[in-house]
């Protein structure tokens, strides 16, 4: 305790006053003794009358020794100040903890937060080394692993965006950074001479390094990457508990950068599967005009259900066209589809035995541990002269429609069981000719199954589909498929739908022109 008067003259302290200020005697002017802190607030009192500070609870502190004091002030009837001096030292450590730790979790939930909302590998990246840099450090470099002899390497400086680029450089010659690349545990910082950082670790213009903290970026069962933290020479050094939170950034990073790139792979793996399963684009093959249309059942799916192919044959041979249903939609009726399609492939050379062909896939159907099964139609077609020879045979599918020349539609006189439920599949083939002109359609339940029309829940039906192709006579393959695809859009509206499927062979009504390449609707010759 010190006790002062209206002039700042110290009057009285007692023993622990006297330890802490030995200085401070009775008699001698209390700015010339104590805290220049303390000393300012004591004028402040006299003037007030009061410790203002001590009406809002808000106490007077300062250092006094190195160590933090309370300064609590009592103004007596004489004017004089009794200030008593509390030990606070102890408890700001604590709450200068509390207030690091708290700022520390809020940055890991905001860069998780920030890693996790992107899952592209370039963006989570960037994002790693800009909030490095921006909270950890002066610089900071996200290195994933190297891609051939090239390290990609995304440098930020603090206040600066993210930049790219692809060292061909060896991580061993950087101590840590090599072992950080194959995951292994990370160096202390002060065994890392910052003298032997290598140009291109080191962001152009930013000086002298003073401390480098590499770390790996952990990743789900093999490393993502490495951390490379940057300190300019005037900046302090890293401490033990900064690269330790710097590790627990790294974590998170890691984990993001992973997820992304299991991510990018997942898709490139996709992307090429989805290739080989989405229908082909059909043209004309020697004479015979083919066009086909898929509509998975959703529009945010490429693949469904519905399938159909067109097998070229050598010269003089039949051409093989199959266009199937499988029972289901989206990704596992896909899986199914592409087995048959490619138990079709490797069946052509049997394409002349519809019935053998059946069987055989049934057989593979019912060997695999698919439990769904799917209706089919097969067509081999040949071109003789000016017409086209079908061999129509459907497995429990829709019967393929015939457009007359004169618009009459046909039914094509075939029947059978689908193919993947019971062992034993039987078929009707049946033989019909396309004069020059004529098409055969060939087209999945999901076309006249569609509920829509003025009431909303009425079938397209097939007596719809037939009275619709029957105005398509004389037209290309291409135009009865996009026309018969457009009435069935109109008919659905906004409404859910199954996977639609339609295929179109047609006799050519003349010789195409070669200046078009038979490979489009060109023009035709009288």
């Amino acid at each position: 305790m010190l006790v002062a008067d209206v002039d700042g003259i110290l009057l009285q302290r007692n023993g622990a006053a006297a330890v802490l200020l030995p200085e401070a005697t009775p008699g001698t002017p209390l700015a010339e003794v104590a805290p220049a802190w303390l000393a300012a607030q004591h004028r402040t009192v006299q003037l007030t009358g009061h410790n203002s500070a001590t009406e809002t609870d808000t106490p007077l502190s300062g250092v006094i020794g190195g160590r933090r004091f309370e300064a609590h002030p009592s103004v007596r009837d004489d004017g004089t100040v009794a200030w008593w001096l509390v030990d606070d030292t102890d408890h700001q450590l604590v709450r200068d903890a509390l207030h690091l730790e708290r700022e520390r979790t809020a940055f890991l939930a905001k860069a998780s937060s920030a890693l996790l909302s992107t899952l592209n590998l370039g963006r989570c990246m960037d994002v790693t080394a800009q909030m490095a840099a921006e909270s950890l450090a002066d610089a900071a470099l996200a290195i994933a692993p190297s891609r051939g002899h090239r390290l990609p390497v995304v440098t930020c400086v603090r206040g600066g965006v993210p930049e790219i680029s692809h060292q061909s450089v060896d991580p061993d010659e950087v101590p840590g950074l090599g072992e950080a690349l194959r995951g292994f545990p990370p160096v202390p910082s002060r065994w890392i001479d910052p003298s032997a950082a290598p140009p291109w670790l080191v962001p152009e213009g930013f000086g002298p390094v003073g401390s480098i903290v590499i770390t790996p970026l952990p990743g789900l069962g093999v490393p993502a990457g490495a951390l490379v933290l940057l300190r300019r020479e005037k900046s302090d050094s890293f401490s033990d508990e900064e690269e330790v939170f710097a590790r627990l950034f790294a974590a998170r990073a890691g984990a993001a950068l992973s997820a992304a790139r299991l991510y990018a792979e997942q898709t490139a793996i996709t992307e090429v599967l989805m290739r080989e399963l989405m229908p082909p684009t059909l043209h004309q093959i020697s004479g015979v005009d083919f066009a086909g249309r898929y509509r998975p059942s959703a529009d945010h799916e490429r693949i469904g259900g519905d399938f159909y192919d067109v097998h070229p044959a050598t010269e003089g041979e039949a051409f093989l066209v199959s266009l199937g249903d499988v029972c289901g939609k989206g990704l596992e009726a896909a899986v199914l589809t592409g087995k048959i399609r490619s138990t079709l492939h490797a069946l052509l050379p049997l394409a002349d035995d519809h019935q053998r062909m059946l069987s055989l896939l049934n057989t593979a159907l019912l060997n695999s541990h698919h439990t769904r099964f799917a209706t089919l139609v097969l067509a081999s077609a040949v071109r003789r002269g000016s017409e086209v020879d079908l061999k129509l045979t459907s497995a429990g599918h829709p019967t393929p429609l015939i457009i007359r020349a004169d618009g009459t539609v046909e039914e094509a006189d075939t029947r059978g069981t689908l193919v993947g439920a019971i062992p034993d599949v039987s078929a009707r083939t049946t033989a019909v000719t396309l004069e020059p002109g004529e098409c055969c359609v060939l087209y999945t339940d999901g076309i006249t199954e569609a509920k829509g029309g003025p009431m909303g829940n009425v079938l397209f039906g097939d007596e719809r589909l037939k009275r619709a192709l029957s105005a398509c006579a004389g037209m290309p393959a291409e135009g009865i498929v996009e026309h018969v695809q457009m009435l069935a859009a109109q008919w659905l509206g906004n409404r859910h739908h199954d996977d639609m499927a339609i295929v179109v062979i047609a006799a050519p009504r003349t010789h195409h022109l070669s200046a078009v390449n038979g490979h489009t609707r060109g023009r035709f010759t009288g």
